[in-house]
């Protein structure tokens, strides 16, 4: 009898391959994404191979049309498994063949790759081992993002491998080594080589840092970036750097796929990625780059200019300036921030507009999220007061406070 497996192309989905192949030996291995998925199972449903087949899908969901075949298919007595812990597949739960559990028993986060052991172990398929408890754990800590709150550095790392390897190679290793009967462990040679791609990877979300744009979709506000690589590292760093976006947005144009990442308790990014047809986790979703998606996501933050990012190594402009702190971003506006008794004041250079916050965290809050502003450079800073006060920027730097007093005088913040 043929086993049919459709699963995702990433760690948790590859995790589903691997003990799909050490509990069945002989499996049909369909490695897809939600672009290709509903073509994939529809055309295997119409094969003569399908008839006597038992289909697994791990990790994806199909589309309704694709979801009725399925149905149709197991009341005429055919064998479905549908295993998955996206909250977007929860309706398959009405399904005797789906089974999705999006957290488990002991409140722990699942994955795909973990649901399946458990299934296949549950159902005398697979014996549970050592190796295989350490792997499945890795995967589930890193598609949940445990990894991070735990301080499981290994668990990004067997991503990080598959990364550096590609399927292919990865494949090959693990499944060598999972059927080995040896403890699961990454080799010295792999360790180093994933201390250089570690380097990679920081030096690309610095760049891609560089080139965030923000924009606004409904209630939210959000951040887009274009790229090819790290989408999750990418996702979550770019999510604690700028804080005040309520979630990023990763455009791959290569796969035509958009990744949502928020780091943030109150936002849902797989509802927001149900409104595109797309779905995922509460903190880490996606969809496909199609006609309604393309315009927000492309043509519209394609001419945006970037997000001015927080100064870090400031000397003269700093948060807690005695004379004030100075805020810009790329179109060239420019504000200054104090504390007075009334609160934390917020003074826009060219409208001459004062505004008033309770407190620095929302002021700052909403100068990033309505201007796209950051606390601005030393260099930036002396160049503006140059300009303002018609000075040299050496005597500037030379008295700053004196400088920056003699700003608020000029404009009135200060009489």
């Amino acid at each position: 009898m043929m086993i049919k497996l459709f699963t995702d192309s990433d760690l948790d989905g590859i995790g589903c391959g691997l003990l799909a192949k050490l509990a069945f030996t002989e499996v049909n291995i369909s490695f897809c994404s939600y672009r290709n998925l509903d073509e994939r199972v529809a055309q295997f449903l119409q094969s003569e191979e399908a008839a006597d087949a038992m289909l697994w899908i791990t990790d994806l969901a199909v589309g309704k049309e694709v979801e009725q075949k399925l149905a149709e298919r197991a009341e005429r007595g055919g064998h479905v498994q549908v295993i998955d812990h996206h909250v977007t597949a929860l309706h398959f739960n009405h399904y005797p063949w789906g089974w999705v559990v999006p957290t488990g028993e002991d409140g722990k986060k699942t994955c795909a790759t973990s649901l399946f052991y458990d299934y296949l172990v549950r159902e005398g398929k697979l014996a549970r081992t050592e190796a295989l408890d350490a792997f499945v754990e890795l995967v589930r800590q890193y598609d949940t993002w445990e990894w991070e709150e735990n301080g499981n550095i290994q668990a990004k790392r067997l991503n990080d491998l598959l990364t550096i390897l590609g399927l292919d190679s990865f494949w090959e290793t693990m499944s060598e080594r999972l059927s080995s009967g040896q403890p699961f462990a990454l080799t010295e040679t792999e360790e180093l080589l994933l201390d250089m791609e570690e380097k990679k990877i920081q030096r690309y979300i610095r760049q891609k840092q560089k080139q965030l744009v923000q924009r606004w979709l409904g209630d939210y506000c959000i951040g887009v970036v274009f790229a090819e690589r790290h989408m999750s590292e990418l996702g979550n760093m770019l999510s604690k750097r700028f804080p005040h976006l309520d979630l990023i947005a990763m455009v791959n144009m290569g796969t035509k796929h958009i990744g949502f990442r928020t780091t943030h308790d109150d936002v849902n990014v797989a509802e927001f990625a149900r409104q595109f047809g797309g779905g995922g986790h509460p903190k880490a979703s996606g969809c496909l780059v199609d006609e309604t998606t393309f315009p927000l996501f492309v043509i519209e933050t394609f001419p945006l200019l970037p997000i001015y990012s927080d100064a870090e190594q400031n000397q003269l402009n700093k948060r807690d300036g005695a004379e004030g702190t100075f805020w810009t971003n790329h179109h060239g506006q420019w504000w200054l921030s104090r504390h007075t008794e009334q609160g934390w004041i917020v003074y826009a250079d060219e409208e001459g507009e004062a505004h008033a916050f309770p407190d620095e965290a929302s002021g700052e809050r909403w100068l990033k999220r309505q201007f796209a502003a950051g606390l601005a450079h030393d260099e930036a800073v002396l160049q503006f007061l140059s300009t303002r006060l018609a000075r040299d920027k050496a005597d500037i730097q030379a008295d700053y406070l004196a400088a920056v007093k003699q700003y608020k005088q000029q404009t009135g913040i200060e009489l």
